[in-house]
């Protein structure tokens, strides 16, 4: 996969190291997601190591573009997400507490002597927990001549309105013919 977001353990110095990465559209076609149309992230990595510890903070901002639930056009979702991980090597402890750590952090367990970190699969995690579950546009921001077809009595309602018509007026002419036959 391009794109991926692998942090070297290996050679890894002590002390703080920073990494950069993009994300774009093929990114998230690798995880087979067809909802996201097209992506530019950029993603920051800080890694803390000392002696029994590595600490990661992922930065990750930019712009996932998905279609309008209202209207099908783009729509531009906005991604600010922190994560922040502390990292363990080795099985994960059954005593261990699961979630998060005092300090805000979620503990990652990966196999001892792991050359790598890849923080792919932790990245789209989180995007992908950015998008909304229901994707519209502000109002007003839909393609007009979309939503035209969203209600098509929706012209002939608003004739009515205008007209000052009760919205029981035409059941009174039903029921007056019914009498009549």
């Amino acid at each position: 996969m391009t794109g991926r977001i692998i942090i070297p353990l290996n050679g890894l110095p002590a002390g703080k190291s920073t990494f950069s990465f993009k994300a774009d559209k093929e990114f998230f076609e690798y995880f087979d997601n067809s909802e996201i149309l097209d992506a530019q992230l950029d993603i920051q990595v800080v890694a803390v190591k000392s002696p029994g510890y590595l600490g990661i903070d992922c930065t990750i901002d930019g712009e996932l573009v998905v279609a309008c639930d209202r209207c099908l056009e783009d729509l531009e979702i906005p991604v600010h997400s922190l994560v922040k991980l502390s990292v363990k090597s080795g099985p994960m402890e059954a005593d261990s507490p699961q979630g998060l750590q005092d300090d805000g952090r979620e503990t990652l367990y990966i196999q001892d002597e792991e050359p790598d970190l890849d923080l792919s699969q932790t990245v789209y995690d989180y995007s992908c927990l950015s998008v909304p579950l229901h994707h519209v546009h502000e109002d007003g921001k839909c393609n007009p001549e979309t939503v035209k077809y969203l209600n098509p009595y929706s012209e002939l309602q608003d004739i009515r309105e205008e007209a000052g018509e009760m919205p029981f007026a035409g059941l009174k002419a039903l029921l007056g013919n019914k009498d009549s036959n």
